[in-house]
């Protein structure tokens, strides 16, 4: 497997693990201030601080979209500087203590973020 069809298919990854995460934010949202709309709940995943640690696993996925989507195409550094921050993403290197907990959590009380999580890290070895 080439680096380039690793990056998507973690990105691939990537995508369900963020929606697991943001169904489990949900719930526990949910469960503490009352069933939400959907458009209530993405305000709340665009502008709530305690949502904000979510953003780092859709800018990442929005940026590889964005270099596939290159007309110019794209090279094997910017790919491998993707799998890199994906890595430290998933290690939580480098970010702050309310990410690691608020990730760490959800790990924790999520079964399928769990597995999806543990899958990625597998594939990025």
């Amino acid at each position: 497997m080439t680096n380039g069809e690793k990056l998507k298919e973690a990105r691939n990854l990537l995508l369900k693990l963020h929606k697991a995460l943001v169904d489990h934010e949900r719930s526990t949202y949910e469960a503490f201030n009352g069933k939400t709309s959907p458009t209530e709940f993405l305000n709340l995943l665009l502008n709530n601080v305690d949502l904000e640690w979510l953003r780092r696993f859709s800018t990442l996925i929005v940026d590889i979209d964005e270099m596939f989507a290159q007309k110019d195409g794209f090279s094997e550094e910017q790919i491998d500087a993707h799998l890199s921050r994906m890595r430290e993403l998933l290690a939580m290197q480098g970010e702050s203590g309310f990410f690691e907990a608020k990730y760490g959590l959800a790990l924790q009380n999520d079964l399928d973020a769990s597995a999806l999580h543990a899958e990625i890290k597998k594939l990025l070895q």
